[in-house]
């Protein structure tokens, strides 16, 4: 199995476990943890700064003794968009499940001067990409000019089933702005129905990495460099949970030359 492909480490609890130390990099990291109503989930930000992602569920979330209140409406990924919390440098969370829960936490080296706060539904509204089986529907959760974070770009995407999405193949592995930029990426999938899957490829020009994955119900893949496709088989719709950061706080893609024609509409 690919070193890039990580498979869920238990049924319920803490499902992915994804540190720097772990995945080989020096940025993003990436928890998931799977609660039963009433289970608790807490810690501590310590040098990082954290996205709390309500993948599906619903939670009291409180940081730094701040009561959030029970957040969270979707019971699916598949079902609208999140409610997600930023957990700034040096602080605790606390989560208690209101129902079944689905928690990512999402995290990046922290600055100073940014505040815990909720992020709702709506606050960027979702966008379509793309068209014809290229289409996909992306909902950004941090992006890069909300002024909210030092280093933590999260997303998410649904692909209907037959259609491709992070294509025309790009990358983001080089500190060479205004170009391009260095960011490393984690995608936590999900399928509908659950038992589908889909595929991923990530590789680069030299072919020196080039790897082709079947992506199952919440399985993440790691993407230190290259280009990264996602193709999600019919029948069966995509989601992920993208988690980016590298040393500033910019996306900033180079398209696959050989691929570019593509966005001429042929």
């Amino acid at each position: 199995m690919s070193k890039l492909l990580v498979k869920p480490k238990a049924q319920s609890g803490l499902m992915q476990d994804i540190s720097p130390e772990s995945a080989g990099w020096t940025y993003v990291g990436f928890t998931l943890n799977r609660l039963k109503q009433g289970e608790p989930a807490g810690g501590e930000a310590g040098d990082k700064e954290l996205c709390l992602v309500l993948v599906s569920g619903k939670a009291k979330i409180s940081v730094d003794g701040e009561d959030f209140g029970e957040l969270g409406e979707r019971m699916t990924p598949f079902e609208g968009q999140p409610y997600a919390v930023y957990v700034p440098k040096g602080s605790k969370w606390q989560a208690e499940a209101t129902t079944d829960l689905d928690l990512a936490v999402c995290s990046a080296p922290g600055g100073e001067g940014f505040k815990a706060k909720v992020i709702r539904p709506g606050t960027h509204p979702q966008m379509t990409r793309g068209k014809g089986t290229n289409t996909r529907y992306v909902t950004n959760i941090m992006p890069e000019d909300d002024g909210s974070a030092q280093s933590l770009l999260v997303v998410e995407v649904i692909t209907p089933g037959g259609h491709t999405s992070s294509y025309p193949p790009h990358k983001h592995d080089q500190d060479n702005l205004p170009a391009e930029s260095y960011l490393e990426e984690t995608y936590y999938h999900r399928l509908n129905p659950p038992q589908g899957f889909a595929m991923q490829r990530v590789y680069t020009d030299d072919r020196s990495l080039d790897e082709t994955m079947a992506v199952e119900d919440g399985d993440v893949t790691l993407v230190p460099k290259g280009y990264h496709p996602v193709a999600a088989v019919h029948g069966y719709d995509s989601y992920y949970l993208n988690v980016m950061a590298g040393p500033k706080r910019i996306w900033k893609f180079h398209n696959a030359k050989e691929h570019e024609w593509l966005f001429t509409g042929i």
